[in-house]
């Protein structure tokens, strides 16, 4: 199946690290969504989410096996903080995402920093645009106050870095 990432499952280092069946395809551009930090994370953070108000979100699309679908949605929250919507991706069709659900939407959020890298890390992977990696840098950011969580999900990024795990 299609999975359309925006977020922290961008870069196929981090996608292929929760669903080994992973295989990229292609990149894409849909209008009219905006992508957001601003879904209340079970870590008190704001982590990403799209809404359809916006001037368009690029997004990286992969092939997923349906049982790697499966461990994703559980990793999400599918059902306790986002739901599955479908992103119709011009010259590709349709690819299941995940979508904040309301009650889980905060505009107050503010996504931790290493939570923000990872983003920013598959973005810059995928060529997205100067001025989208620009609107992601320039969002609030702070510190994740677990010392225990930060310095593991730091250690994620520096592998996601380094291209593997």
């Amino acid at each position: 199946m299609r999975y359309a990432a925006y977020g922290s499952n961008l870069h196929p280092v981090r996608l292929t690290e929760r669903a080994p069946s992973a295989q990229f395809m292609a990149t894409g551009f849909v209008l009219d969504w905006s992508l957001h930090f601003h879904k209340r994370g079970k870590d008190g953070s704001g982590k990403c989410n799209i809404f359809p108000d916006g001037d368009g979100i690029h997004v990286a699309v992969y092939d997923i096996s349906a049982a790697d679908k499966l461990v994703l949605d559980k990793i999400e929250g599918l059902g306790s903080g986002y739901s599955e919507t479908l992103l119709s991706v011009p010259d590709i069709g349709d690819c299941v995402s995940y979508i904040a659900e309301e009650s889980y939407v905060e505009d107050s959020s503010i996504t931790y920093d290493w939570y923000k890298e990872l983003v920013l890390l598959g973005a810059s992977a995928h060529g997205f645009p100067d001025d989208y990696l620009n609107r992601i840098r320039s969002l609030p950011q702070r510190q994740d106050p677990d010392t225990a969580r930060r310095l593991k999900r730091w250690k994620t990024v520096e592998l996601v870095r380094a291209g593997g795990y």
